[in-house]
Parts: structure tokens; sequence; C-alpha cells
């Protein structure tokens, strides 16, 4: 990159990382993160090389993160906004690479993961690309050991952590499974939540000089690798000294196939099966169901990311490998049914939430994925799997922000007090007027128009809980900001405006 490029690029960088200061910095989410998406998106392709035009079929992209971006303006939820920015800044950062003049939309799965690579240590380096410099290719130490013997050891190796993650998700999630692990290996299972936070600080001009510094230079690594020479590749890998074995893949899949295969046998006794669960671990058929889902989620996401691991760099895609593998996916979606009948009882019982609604959202998602993945895996092809994955999330995304969830779990919890019958016999009917109240924005139009019907003590809390929220929309400076407009919260305000 030439002294003139480089001062175009930072220069850029300067104005975004101003503007970003200025549109987030004090204002809630609404249109700021579209102004954002578009600033970026504008900065990139004036800043695109010369004679090297985008691919037109990658011209979802840029539209799918515009259309991401837009959704943060119009649904007032705060949850729903975060997911629809992360959406937008992956779509947005694959649109830098597309006008870069690389072609994204027509490579394969692992070409994708190395272009989200490399703009991450775009984003994170912000200086000028340089050429990579050739990996040192030591030649292997003899053996002394059989090859087989170690090929053992390296997947055992692999495999047996990962099958204790699994146990200890299992075990949270299920009190019959803990205690038959407790009783075989006398661990008490104790697992510890994890929670970080990113800071958006004055970096934001670095971090969008060295992503758009991708748009002038690409990425020239990758482009000395032909599309031809990717699609040759069986599982759709990058070209590699080292990969994983068969038999270290098989081993692995041995591995995580018996814990899971463990847990679906309790699930297929005990869950869907009707064994006396009170007799096994001290606890009714409802209590027992009513329990772990989010575990089991966990678990299936797991399993989803060791598959696509694996294929992109076992080096022998045998037939018992493809076996091992099948069954690691046919069993993930046992366990993605038994985290949905959970949740089924637990919503019918407590009623809607929107994490539960997220959660049900996830299930489905990753439904699709594991059928997608079990099609590919039987015609190998995996190496497209990226772009279903894409597909199926922008997908869910979508349906989230037209279903509107802070909308969907208001009207479906009010239904359930004006209409008993909704409610199992052990479920719980009343009106929970403290959740209802702290729903984001779009809830408050559904919540204005059942006020008449709900029962009087009830009808009353919820009407304090609106009128304050009414005052918190007239009085707070973060919503003043013409680039905060958001259409679900102008609604509310409309809906507010109609109370005593």
């Amino acid at each position: 990159m030439d002294r003139r490029i480089a001062r175009r690029v930072a220069a850029a960088g300067i104005t975004v990382g101003v503007l970003a200061e200025l549109v987030l910095d004090g204002p809630a989410y609404g249109l700021n993160i579209g102004i954002l998406v578009v600033a970026m998106l504008g900065a990139g392709w004036l800043l695109r090389r010369p004679g090297r035009p985008p691919d037109p079929l990658d011209s979802w992209l840029p539209a799918t993160a515009v259309v991401l971006a837009a959704f943060v303006g119009i649904r007032g939820d705060p949850f729903l906004a975060l997911l629809d920015t992360a959406g937008a800044v992956a779509f947005l950062g694959a649109s830098l690479v597309a006008i870069s003049g690389m072609s994204v939309t027509r490579r394969s799965a692992s070409m994708i993961a190395a272009m989200v690579a490399w703009t991450v240590e775009a984003l994170i380096a912000g200086t000028p690309r340089v050429a990579l410099a050739a990996r040192s290719r030591n030649g292997d130490a003899p053996a002394r050991i059989p090859e087989w013997l170690m090929a053992l050891g390296r997947g055992l190796l692999l495999g047996i952590p990962l099958a204790l993650i699994f146990a200890l998700l299992f075990a949270s999630a299920d009190p019959i499974f803990r205690r038959g692990l407790t009783d075989l290996i006398g661990w008490r299972i104790d697992l510890a939540s994890m929670a970080g936070r990113m800071l958006f600080t004055l970096a934001c001009a670095w971090f969008a000089a060295g992503v758009l510094s991708i748009t002038v230079l690409g990425i020239p690594a990758l482009e000395r690798a032909s599309l031809g020479a990717a699609s040759q590749s069986g599982g759709g890998v990058l070209a590699s000294p080292r990969g994983l074995g068969g038999t270290e893949a098989l081993v692995i899949l041995a591995v995580i196939d018996i814990v899971i295969g463990t847990f679906v046998g309790l699930q297929v006794a005990y869950l869907f099966g009707g064994l006396d669960t009170l007799v096994a671990a001290g606890l009714t058929y409802s209590d027992y169901a009513r329990r772990g889902f989010f575990e089991l989620v966990a678990a299936a996401c797991l399993a989803g990311a060791l598959v696509m691991i694996l294929e992109a760099t076992v080096t022998r895609r045998s037939r018992p490998y493809l076996v091992g593998l099948l069954a690691l996916l046919l069993l993930t979606a046992v366990v993605l049914v038994s985290a949905a009948v959970r949740l089924r009882l637990y919503q019918d019982a407590y009623g809607w939430t929107e994490l539960r609604l997220y959660v049900l959202t996830a299930i489905c998602a990753l439904a699709a994925a594991l059928a997608a993945m079990i099609a590919l895996a039987l015609v190998d092809r995996m190496r497209w799997l990226g772009h279903g994955l894409a597909a199926i999330g922008v997908v869910a995304l979508l349906c989230l922000n037209l279903l509107a969830p802070a909308a969907f779990v208001a009207a479906r919890n009010v239904e359930r007090v004006i209409d008993p019958s909704l409610v199992p016999p052990d479920g719980h009917a009343g009106l929970d007027a403290g959740y209802l109240g702290i729903l984001p924005d779009d809830a408050i139009p559904v919540l204005v128009q059942a006020l008449p019907e709900l029962p009087a003590a009830e009808r009353d809390d919820l009407l304090r809980l609106l009128q304050a929220r009414r005052l918190e929309l007239a009085t707070d400076p973060t919503f003043a900001s013409p680039v905060a407009w958001n259409l679900g919260r102008e609604r509310a305000r409309d809906a507010l405006a109609t109370l005593p």
C-alpha cells in the first residue's frame, strides 16, 4: 500500500471513528447502527481496488447487512437489537472482502473461515497487510512407537477433554446422569458460568481503518489459491502440511458417541419412556423434565462445532469415520428433541419469556443445521456447510424480527390469564406483571390493549408499571437524539399516551 492510499484509509478510519463516537456515545440503539453500517460500506466502496469489480453473486451480502442494521431501528427489543447488530457486523465484514474484488459466496466453507481469520487479523492489526512468512516444515522424527498406537493416543488426548465437557453439560442438565457420573468418578458437578464483555472505546477508528484496509489490499495469501484448487479437495479444506488422521478422528468420534449415547439412553428410558424418575432421582416426571434445556442446547452447539472441525481437518474420510460422524449427528438430534420437550413442558407450566423463545429458535436453527450436516456428509460436500449455516442464521434472525419476541411473549402470557384453560393443571395461570412491565417497548402496545380484559388487581399493577415507563420515555435523554429513533419505541409512546 503506497503512502497516498494509506492516508486515505487512515482518514476514512478516523471519520468512521468520530461518527461512531457521535451516534453511539449516549443515544440508545436505533438508526445509529444502520448509519454506521452504511458509512462503512460507503467508505469501503470508495477505497476499493481499481480494476477488481466485486462478484455480482455477492450482492446479497451488503443488502443483508443493511437489512439487519435497519431492523435495529424497527424493533424495540435490546437483545434482538444485539443479535441484529452482530449479524450486520458479520455481513459487513463479508461485504468489505467482496468489495475488494474477492469472491465470497462462491468459496468453500474452509476458505470463508480463512477469510474470517484474515479479516479479524486486519481488524486488530490496523496496519497495511504484509505478506505471510513461509511456515517452516520440520521433518518428522522417526517413530519409535507403532503409528496406530500413537494415533490412538492422539485421538484419546483430543477426545477425552471434549467428552468431559459433554459429560459436565449433561450432568448439569440431568440429575439422573449427574448421579451416575458422580457415582462413577466421585466428582461433585458444579459448572461455573463464564461471561465477558468487549469494551468499545476510541479504538473505533483503529478498528475501522484496519478492516477497511482489506478493500484496498484484499487477502493476497488467499487470492493465490485458485477456486479450482479449493474445490478439488474432497473435504473442502485448505492445504495443510499436517491434518487430523483418520484414526484420531475415529477415536474422538467413538469417545464422544459413547458419552452422548449414554445420555440419550437415559432420555429414552426416563424422559420419553416414562420410567419412574421419583425412584431414580427423587423427582417427579414434570420436575425432571423442566430443567437443563440451556445445557442441552449448548451441548448440541458443541457437537455441531466438533463436526465442522473434524470435517475441515480430517485427512481421510473412511467408512467407519462416516458412520461415527452420522451417529454423532443423529445422537445430537435426540439431545435437541430432549431439550425441546423440556422447554415445552416448562413453557406450558410457567408461560413464555423472551429467553425461552430465543432458546426455542436456537433449537429450530440447530435442527436445520443438523439436517444440513447429515445431507452434506452423505454426499461429501461439507465444504458448503458455511453457506447453509449462514442462510439458516439469517432466516432465523429475520423470523425473530418479523415475530417481534417481546410482543409475542406479552400476548401469550396475557392469553393465559384471560383464558385459564390454556394452562395445565400444575401450571401457573397468574400474570407476572413485574416481568411484563420490564419487557422491551415492542410489548407495550399489546399490554395496553389487554388492560381492560385483565383482573382488577393485576390490571392496576400493570398500569402502574406502564405509567412509569411512559415517564421514562418522556424524560430519558438517551431517547431524545434523532439517531436514536426507533419504530417500536414510537409505537410504545403512542400506546402509552392513551393511558389515564
